[in-house]
């Protein structure tokens, strides 16, 4: 009889045994990775709750690493992440804390990209494959990127909301859900952006262009 490790396919969208250990960790990685700028040099992971007491026997460690490395949920190579992770360069250090959380699937993920740029998240896995990210560079937040998503972060003031949908309208781009975030009045925000239909590198120029208060925009 053949047998099967925890990595196997057991389904069409996921690659192993837990939609909440695996599929999820996978995409938080991977949204770490955007918001690096695509590729990872360096990451300093900590897992939570149940994520940090079981989430080596179910593949955790492996999912997040590979979304980090820019595998999807469903990426046959998410088992050998460990080994692609070496080959590639990418320096990585994981820590179980004992620490409560606000989820018991939650992982802190601070990265920096290969250009140098670095972001802090923290995200939990909350089941069926689906992510909360709920804190971006020590901002309050929560986002689910279940749609194509535009992050935005930039210094507050008037306006940015209105030009940032103006070019989304007039490029036929249509906003399904929209939220901002804020540190305080005038200060650090954050706008993310799920539209109905994908958003191109171009459409991003094109608002940075406009908006000199941007400090970053993410397209996932």
């Amino acid at each position: 009889m053949k047998t099967f490790n925890v990595f196997d396919i057991i389904g069409p969208d996921m690659i192993g045994p837990s939609s909440s250990h695996t599929a999820g960790a996978a995409r938080i990685g991977k949204v770490a990775c955007r918001m690096a700028g695509g590729e990872v040099a360096r990451a300093h992971i900590t897992l939570y709750e149940s994520f940090a007491t079981t989430g080596r026997g179910h593949g955790t460690d492996k999912a997040l690493l590979g979304g980090l490395l820019g595998f999807d949920q469903d990426d046959e190579r998410l088992r050998d992440s460990f080994e692609i992770a070496k080959e590639r360069g990418l320096e990585y250090e994981f820590e179980f804390s004992e620490d409560e959380a606000p989820h018991p699937n939650t992982a802190r993920i601070t990265v920096t990209g290969t250009n140098g740029q670095t972001v802090s998240l923290a995200a939990a896995s909350v089941g069926g494959g689906n992510i909360n990210v709920i804190e971006l560079d020590g901002m309050e937040v929560s986002f689910h990127c279940n749609y194509p998503t535009i992050i935005l972060m930039y210094d507050d003031k008037p306006g940015i909301v209105q030009m940032t949908s103006t070019v989304l309208a007039k490029n036929d781009i249509n906003i399904a859900f929209m939220r901002v975030f804020r540190q305080s009045k005038r200060m650090g925000a954050c706008m993310v952006i799920e539209t109905d239909e994908p958003v191109s590198d171009k459409i991003a120029d094109l608002i940075q262009g406009l908006l000199p208060e941007l400090r970053r925009i993410v397209i996932i």
